[in-house]
């Protein structure tokens, strides 16, 4: 075993003890309250921490450095303008999501439509939550493949586990307690990696040089990624925004204005975060004639930092992308307890079910990520799926009072078929489509096709004013003495 390989295993080792230390430390759960919204006791800024290390994950820490080593500072817009756009629309939801009351999207859904919409709803976001949660385990399995020479199988277990071990016990609270610390090790682990690729390449002179000689000359252009990565803006933007897990981390805020800051502190963290991971792929094009074998961010650990360091890198990007699949995970669990299978039985009985949900979405997703080896594949069918067919019903129940449950429930049965539709093409069923296939005109057409379907059918059946003003009453989006 070499010195990077010994010093890496010992620092997960080190770092998986660490952090059982921390969880078993933590008070213990006594309710499901506790469980999943850590009993709306945390500060915002621990929730900020944990929102952001949630989207920092395997496609910030590895693919968007791949794809910046390609394209460029047009990376951006693969990840980072997705993150913002969706940050952005939180700010102004913040509050009116925490102030309505309803601890989850389908708990919300029934106050606003009806239960079958609300059921229909979750079982979509679960979907989500699943299959993000396996696109964090394909990462596991490359990077710690890569770095620890072991197979692609053993690794994503090895990962999986370490994450499903301190998710069970811990909680919601034992996850903001992790992301804490990963956080501290991504933001050291992600300057070590930016600032060695960056003096090794010639700073920007260097890799302005390095594009000239290969004839890219929109490589320090950040407009050049927009056309290119348009689809994953609009399906990605949609798709965060309303993403469970951020709902979660709202909802668990003290009070609204601790919604709102926690958002507003998260948005401008994410663009240095970004910017960064953006230019340390683009340092690549000054060191690597071709894309190596691993990646940008491995290649540059192995090749140009001492052992020692490369193993606190290798422990703060494992950290990236074990903060994202621990809060996937616990949402995922969240939705099949309190939206899909609710029991309301004593809080012990519902404590377990809650553990052995986790358990259970964790294998699910676990075999999602053995046969699909794409990060960039099983997010884009995760994102496809909430954004045709939950993003509409569930935004335009905040802001449209006359939309009812029919239109609702129409508008994400529409979506979901337009989704199993597309999904058939890609698998390669010859049905009719004047769309091509994973664009931006396929994410827009969805969209609007549900959204034609939830004003549509609202307007030809029967308003349901009293539960939309109660609700909407609630948020701080009407005035109590509003008149139908």
């Amino acid at each position: 075993m070499t010195s990077l390989k010994f010093f890496s295993l010992t620092g997960l080792i080190l770092y998986f003890i660490l952090l059982l230390f921390a969880v078993t430390k933590e008070k213990k759960n006594q309710s499901v309250l506790d469980y999943f919204f850590a009993g709306r006791s945390l500060p915002y800024w621990a929730l900020s921490i944990t929102f952001i290390a949630s989207w920092w994950g395997a496609g910030s820490a590895l693919s968007t450095a791949d794809l910046a080593y390609k394209d460029g500072l047009g990376a951006f817009w693969y990840y980072g303008v997705p993150v913002l756009l969706s940050t952005f629309l939180m700010i102004l939801c913040a509050g009116g999501i925490r102030r309505v009351g309803y601890l989850t999207q389908g708990r919300m859904m029934e106050a606003r439509y009806s239960k079958s919409t609300a059921k229909f709803l979750s079982f979509l976001v679960l979907i989500f939550m699943v299959f993000n949660a396996a696109s964090q385990m394909v990462g596991v399995g490359d990077f710690f493949g890569s770095y620890l020479g072991l197979s692609y199988e053993t690794a994503i277990l090895l990962g999986t586990l370490i994450v499903l071990v301190y998710s069970m016990f811990g909680g919601f609270r034992g996850v903001v307690l992790t992301d804490i610390i990963q956080f501290v090790l991504l933001l050291i682990s992600a300057l070590v990696v930016f600032v060695v690729g960056f003096r090794h390449a010639g700073g920007l002179e260097g890799i302005r040089s390095a594009a000239q000689t290969a004839g890219q000359i929109n490589y320090l252009k950040i407009g050049a990624g927009a056309s290119k990565y348009s689809m994953y803006v609009i399906t990605f933007g949609c798709a965060w925004m309303i993403q469970a897990n951020v709902w979660q981390r709202i909802s668990a805020a003290r009070s609204d204005r601790d919604a709102r800051k926690m958002t507003i502190m998260s948005f401008f963290a994410y663009i240095p975060l970004y910017l960064m991971v953006v230019f340390t792929g683009m340092s690549g094009l000054v060191l690597y004639s071709k894309m190596p074998e691993g990646g940008i961010v491995t290649s540059l650990v192995t090749d140009y930092l001492s052992p020692v360091l490369g193993a606190l890198v290798f422990i703060g990007i494992s950290a990236a992308i074990m903060s994202t699949m621990d809060s996937l995970l616990n949402t995922a669990s969240m939705t099949l307890v309190l939206d899909l299978l609710p029991d309301h039985s004593d809080e012990k009985k519902q404590l377990n079910r809650s553990r052995i949900t986790t358990l259970g979405v964790t294998a699910v997703a676990l075999m999602i990520s053995m046969k699909i080896r794409s990060i960039l594949q099983i997010s884009w069918m995760a994102s496809d799926i909430i954004t045709t067919g939950v993003f509409v019903p569930l935004v335009m129940g905040f802001f449209w009072r006359r939309g009812n449950s029919k239109g609702a429930l129409a508008s994400i049965f529409t979506g979901f078929l337009y989704c199993v539709y597309n999904l058939l093409i890609s698998l390669g069923i010859p049905f009719p489509s004047f769309w091509k296939a994973q664009s931006a005109q396929q994410v827009i057409l969805g969209v609007v096709l549900s959204f034609m379907v939830y004003v549509g059918v609202s307007l030809v059946t029967t308003p349901e004013y009293e539960k939309a003003d109660a609700f909407l009453q609630q948020a701080g989006f009407r005035k109590k003495n509003h008149k139908s």
